[in-house]
């Protein structure tokens, strides 16, 4: 688990709702304080699609912060600043499957539960941590390791910059 600090919390909130830069990852959570608390299970409730939408979503149970994304910019954008914000966005099992082949990590994929990522903000400072969530138990960190580095990997391709913490 790292931790990173948003150096440019404008030009990270313009990735974040103004772009696809997050697009691929799955929400698991999150919340927006304005005037209000709106808190955003990321579940989705698949009786709410069709038969041809449930093919298309297959067995993902989680949204993409693409299909979010529009809702949370219209809650967030104005004038005044959120006096909070917290995503924990998760990453899809395609990429989780392709960073274990990239590393050589030697787990299979059905014991990860996630890969994460938190966004939290408090109203003055931007901060994302990592963590990973495994169905056994094990000493070994590589996997948390390899987590991390594509995680700062990931923001310096973006031009996200950070400072670790």
């Amino acid at each position: 688990m790292i931790a990173l600090q948003i150096a440019d919390i404008r030009v990270f909130m313009k990735k974040l709702l103004l772009s696809e830069t997050f697009d691929r990852f799955l929400l698991l959570e999150g919340s927006i304080t304005t005037f209000n608390t709106f808190e955003i299970d990321g579940t989705l409730q698949k009786a709410y699609y069709s038969a041809e939408e449930q093919d298309q979503i297959g067995d993902r149970s989680l949204s993409l912060w693409s299909e979010v994304r529009p809702f949370c910019f219209e809650l967030i954008k104005g004038k005044k600043t959120p006096l909070a914000f917290h995503f924990t966005f998760q990453l899809a099992a395609s990429n989780v499957i392709r960073l274990l082949a990239q590393t050589g990590i030697d787990l299979p994929p059905e014991q990860i539960r996630g890969l994460l990522m938190n966004l939290r903000y408090d109203g003055h400072t931007l901060t994302c941590t990592t963590g990973t969530s495994l169905s056994v138990f094990t000493l070994d960190k590589k996997l948390d390791h390899a987590w991390d580095d594509m995680v700062r990997k990931y923001f310096h391709q973006q031009e996200i910059p950070f400072q670790q913490m």
